[in-house]
């Protein structure tokens, strides 16, 4: 199954790839270059469709537990200063994911949309200290009865170039349903309470909609 914002780049891709296949059929009299140039080609496609699979997750709603909102590896886990919504220290996660990771952005809890703003910035690499501050992102604040206000931003890396968010102002979301898309490679924070409990570890890999990241 494919992410629906993949749909366009898939067949662009396919298109391409089966032309270059032809003509490298066609062209190509060097039996050695043209299996390479083939490879090359299929390869390509294959890393497209592997970037944009969706595989069903199960996400067993708790109001008591946040979940990670991303695939990919625990890169932070700190006490900071939340400058944009809170203006107060919060407990920030970060999970940042490689191009080979999923990357559909899940809802860490459940609750309503109560804070929505996408930013547009710069692509520096998703891992810079200041890519949170001054990268393209988006920022969503879900309010959930149990754990108060969960802030999660998308963090556009070196190479994504559009975020897609989904989470729309009074939206009533399901924890780990969709919130969004990053495009090739991308950070997730999650800002949490300071009394949470974080159920992570540094360099953990994590699975979006699934993994325990915090409990209260």
């Amino acid at each position: 199954m494919f992410h629906k914002e993949g749909h366009k780049i898939i067949f662009v891709t396919l298109v391409i790839v089966v032309a270059g296949v032809l003509l490298a059929d066609s062209y190509i009299s060097i039996g050695w270059l043209r299996t390479v140039v083939m490879v090359v080609l299929i390869g390509f496609l294959i890393a497209i469709l592997q970037f944009f699979r969706n595989p069903k997750r199960n996400t067993v709603p708790n109001d008591k537990q946040v979940v990670s909102p991303v695939d990919g590896k625990v890169v932070v886990i700190e006490e900071v200063f939340e400058k944009e919504y809170f203006k107060e220290k919060r407990l920030q996660v970060s999970i940042f994911m490689s191009p080979v990771n999923v990357h559909v952005t899940r809802y860490p809890v459940g609750g309503n949309v109560i804070f929505s703003k996408y930013h547009p910035g710069k692509y520096l690499v998703a891992w810079h200290p200041k890519a949170s501050e001054e990268n393209e992102r988006t920022t969503v604040v879900v309010e959930n009865q149990t754990f108060g206000k969960v802030l999660h931003r998308q963090i556009a890396g070196a190479l994504a170039k559009r975020i897609v968010n989904y989470a729309n102002f009074n939206d009533k979301v399901a924890q780990g349903s969709e919130s969004g898309f990053i495009k090739f490679g991308s950070r997730v924070d999650v800002f949490l309470p300071l009394n949470t409990k974080v159920n992570v570890s540094l360099n953990q890999k994590v699975r979006g909609g699934e993994t325990i990241i915090a409990t209260k």
